[in-house]
């Protein structure tokens, strides 16, 4: 169904970022990774993909909080890979403290990669999705777009935001055979997650099943997390067919977080 196409995954050399893409590249779709990390792992992950999935894969190091490179990426994809028909804007960054000591430095930066980015990114992919007829943009958002949680102001006004700007992209876009959806995930093991549970397990003193289950428990009905394969999974069917009138829809795959 999506054989042929080519995307960009911004923050996709691990978590989340990583299964969109390797979901996609088993859908065999050209692939331009995005994000930071040790040269030859990166290229060992580039390589692996390529080779396991027998489709084109290639790198970019652009920092998201840089509008030239993020202009640059997607020139380069658009040369490299022959066109950007998915765009999945993914790469983000959180830090935790109250309002009254919420570092300047850290607002911004958040702002930057969280929110900005996306719009950096959709503003230089779309003339290209609307001359082909076809595009898929997934702002990967997060419970965190829909509700709120104390000392998280620049993740939750970040995610908010992008939110709306999904909504904005939809209805600008709605004719032009381009649809924009974010995905609002709640708790999501990741390797960074699994990381956390450990040094909880530890500092609590308690088996690791009970600090992920105490960790879930504190936000979701569900005590499951969500796997980075589930979200890479409702990332292809978003881009199908069969979703072609799904569109400026924040869809919650949260554990029941903000169902209540």
């Amino acid at each position: 169904m999506l054989a042929g196409k080519a995307a960009i995954v911004t923050g996709s050399t691990s978590g989340i970022g990583l299964g969109i893409a390797t979901a996609l590249a088993e859908q065999k779709v050209k692939l331009m990774l995005n994000g930071f990390g040790e040269q030859s792992a990166i290229e060992q992950l580039r390589k692996g993909l390529a080779d396991k999935h027998g489709v084109k894969v290639v790198y970019s190091p652009a920092d998201m909080s840089k509008p030239a490179e993020i202009r640059a990426m997607v020139e380069a994809a658009e040369r490299e890979l022959g066109a950007v028909d998915i765009l999945v804007n993914n790469a983000g960054i959180q830090h935790v403290a109250p309002i009254e000591s919420f570092p300047d430095d850290k607002w911004d930066a958040i702002i930057a990669i969280n929110l900005s980015a996306s719009f950096h990114a959709i503003k230089a992919a779309v003339p290209g999705m609307k001359r082909r007829g076809f595009g898929r943009i997934i702002n990967i958002a997060s419970a965190h777009g829909l509700v709120a949680s104390g000392e998280k102001a620049g993740y939750v006004a970040a995610k908010h935001g992008l939110v709306g700007l999904t909504k904005v992209v939809a209805v600008e876009t709605a004719n032009s055979g381009i649809t924009c959806n974010a995905i609002c995930p709640g708790w999501v093991l990741t390797p960074l997650v699994q990381k956390q549970v450990e040094a909880k397990a530890k500092e609590a003193n308690i088996p690791v099943d009970k600090a992920k289950e105490d960790l879930l428990r504190e936000k979701q009905p569900m005590l499951r997390f969500s796997t980075p394969e589930e979200i890479g999974a409702l990332a292809v069917f978003l881009c199908g067919d069969d979703a072609a009138t799904i569109t400026g829809a924040p869809l919650s795959i949260d554990g029941g977080w903000t169902a209540q």
